[in-house]
């Protein structure tokens, strides 16, 4: 469990921590707000801030009884709370894990906000959330940041310091906040050496609501990233893990009826929803979420975040890294969806945009992943290369846009390439590595110099933990790969492994 003391003492070095003085008349046996705060969905007039009341994260309902509790929250205009120019109170339900979500509105665009909430006599640490650019704006320039796939067992979550310190408009997280199964002491590598787990929780797969809402509090007990949570506003999406390795639809990889794992995807869901900054517009219905949705910054960059599980088609070839099979050029296989795929279609033939970026999970570029001997190329069954008629036709939109940048996730590794429509360019493609999952790493894992050799379209590849900064200007958009040298133990350092730089109106990569 959080230890509160030693939480607001280390806090107190940021900029974003509450003073260590909380009512003494507190009704919990335990600070409540043991799982932070955040700050989500970000736009020109507003926000939505979330806690969650958890006294005892761990145990039962979090420890809390089974009744709601109000929260009375407050924004300001100044770290110093001087100036209030919101407050309210919610009810934290147990419906929703006593969650609490608050969808500000009325709010001054292009400027930083602080934010707190109280209940029961106890104060929570103070968070910070920016506003984006009105709609009309011509901002000069953009700084944020992309992470995701942040696996427990697998080592600290130091990025996070390091992304709360950066100065970041907000952050795009491209999913997989938490995994599913067990953490086990040991476990084999990819190679099948012996791995020993990093950190301990975690003890059994999740399939229920109460499941999924253990796992949630122990990785948001963190504090690292707590500290990014307060710091930054997050645009979450989710990919795999939140609700089991490699599910798309209703198809469970293990085999599962589709009515029993339409029942435990709801749950999952639920408990996504209940632990994340996000519009009560996503609170699972049906057991569904509407994930996809687009995102202004003035007229310099349209963020389109997509939603490539809900979906998909089952992945041909029995998934899997596999050489091709007939089902991988199904004319029929999806990925976005009917639906999905006609609205994204829209909105890049809306050209009011300086930028066009598509925020997703899994890889858009079709890589031949021979590391060895192997006869045949091989392929990612789980990422865009297996559903290639649909991945045709989503490059055929680009072409003559230029100014399409693709942001993925899944990978657990760094990626930088240039996305093709037949033999012409028409967008690059920037794979974030993971916060942890994978391990320490090194900077190339065996068989990277072949995949790059394979693959002209690829200019990079690297296999540490880290995360991104995309700095965006009308006219040149530049990531760049943040690493940390280990996550095996706490404090790894970072470093800037590369940054590569897109000049509008040029689908191509150039090394900074």
């Amino acid at each position: 469990m959080l230890n509160r003391r030693r939480f607001i003492t280390g806090a107190a070095a940021t900029a974003f921590a509450a003073p260590a003085i909380l009512r003494a008349q507190s009704v919990f046996r335990a600070y409540p707000f043991s799982l932070g705060v955040a700050s989500g969905e970000p736009a020109a007039d507003g926000f939505v801030i979330w806690t969650r009341l958890a006294p005892e994260p761990l145990e039962q309902h979090g420890g809390m009884a089974m009744a709601p509790m109000p929260v009375t929250w407050e924004v300001a205009s100044d770290e110093g709370f001087r100036t209030i120019v919101r407050h309210g109170e919610e009810l934290a339900r147990p419906e929703l894990g006593h969650s609490v979500h608050v969808e500000l509105t009325g709010l001054e665009p292009d400027r930083p906000y602080w934010y707190r909430f109280r209940a029961g006599g106890e104060r929570s640490i103070n968070g910070r959330a920016r506003t984006l650019p009105a709609t009309g704006a011509s901002p000069a320039a953009l700084r944020f940041g992309v992470a995701g796939c942040q696996n427990y067992g697998d080592g600290y979550f130091t990025a996070y310091r390091h992304l709360a310190r950066e100065d970041l408009a907000f952050v795009y997280h491209y999913g997989d906040y938490i995994y599913e199964y067990r953490i086990d002491a040991v476990h084999p590598s990819r190679g099948g050496s012996l791995v020993a787990a990093a950190r301990q929780g975690g003890e059994q797969d999740c399939f229920d609501l109460a499941d999924y809402r253990a796992r949630y509090a122990l990785y948001k007990a963190d504090t690292d990233l707590q500290r990014a949570h307060a710091a930054h506003s997050f645009f979450h999406t989710f990919d795999d893990h939140e609700i089991t390795d490699n599910w798309v639809q209703d198809v469970d990889p293990d085999g599962a009826p589709t009515d029993l794992f339409r029942t435990r995807r709801a749950m999952a869901l639920q408990a996504w929803y209940e632990n994340l900054p996000v519009r009560r517009s996503m609170l699972p219905r049906y057991g569904a979420v509407s994930a996809h949705r687009s995102v202004r910054y003035g007229d310099l960059m349209k963020m389109e975040v997509l939603d490539t599980r809900q979906f998909r088609s089952d992945q041909p070839c029995e998934d899997g890294f596999k050489p091709s099979c007939p089902a991988v050029t199904d004319a029929n296989a999806q990925v976005l969806g009917a639906e999905q795929e006609a609205w994204l279609a829209r909105n890049l033939a809306d050209r009011d945009s300086r930028w066009n970026c598509l925020a997703q999970q899994i890889m858009m570029m079709s890589l031949d992943r021979r590391t060895g001997d192997e006869p045949a190329k091989i392929m990612n069954m789980d990422s865009w290369a297996a559903y290639e008629v649909p991945r045709q036709r989503l490059l055929a939109r680009m072409r003559g846009l230029d100014n399409v940048v693709v942001l993925t996730g899944d990978e657990h590794q760094n990626f930088a390439g240039i996305l093709q429509s037949g033999d012409r360019p028409v967008a690059v493609e920037f794979v974030g590595t993971s916060i942890s999952s994978g391990g320490d790493g090194s900077d190339q894992r065996r068989g990277s110099d072949r995949i790059l050799a394979e693959n002209p379209q690829l200019k990079f590849i690297n296999d540490q933990r880290g995360y991104l900064t995309c700095e965006v200007t009308p006219d040149e958009w530049r990531t760049n790969f943040m690493v940390v040298d280990r996550v095996s133990t706490p404090g790894g350092a970072l470093g800037k492994r590369a940054t590569f730089a897109v000049a509008r109106g040029q689908a191509d990569l150039n090394q900074a």
